[in-house]
């Protein structure tokens, strides 16, 4: 049996602008969880229906908002253009 070498590591992978992109997205999903907008209550509420599609929606708001607006994120990380 032969048992051949493990190669080094070759180090940690630059961030490219799609990872800060996601990065983005995925912070602002974060945020909007706690202010972004809430589920309606009464008569007109979605029910149960609405609460387990409530993170479909929070993640729509998100890949709008990123697309949107630059957080600034790619800049703080080192990506270059």
């Amino acid at each position: 049996m032969q048992i051949d070498a493990i190669p080094a590591a070759a180090g940690p992978t630059p961030m490219t602008r799609q990872l800060a992109d996601q990065l983005e997205q995925v912070f602002l999903e974060e945020m909007l969880k706690y202010c972004g907008p809430q589920a309606s209550e009464g008569a007109f509420s979605g029910g149960a229906g609405e609460e387990q599609f409530a993170s479909f929606l929070t993640r729509e708001h998100a890949a709008i908002l990123a697309r949107q607006v630059d957080l600034g994120f790619a800049a703080m990380l080192g990506v270059r253009a």
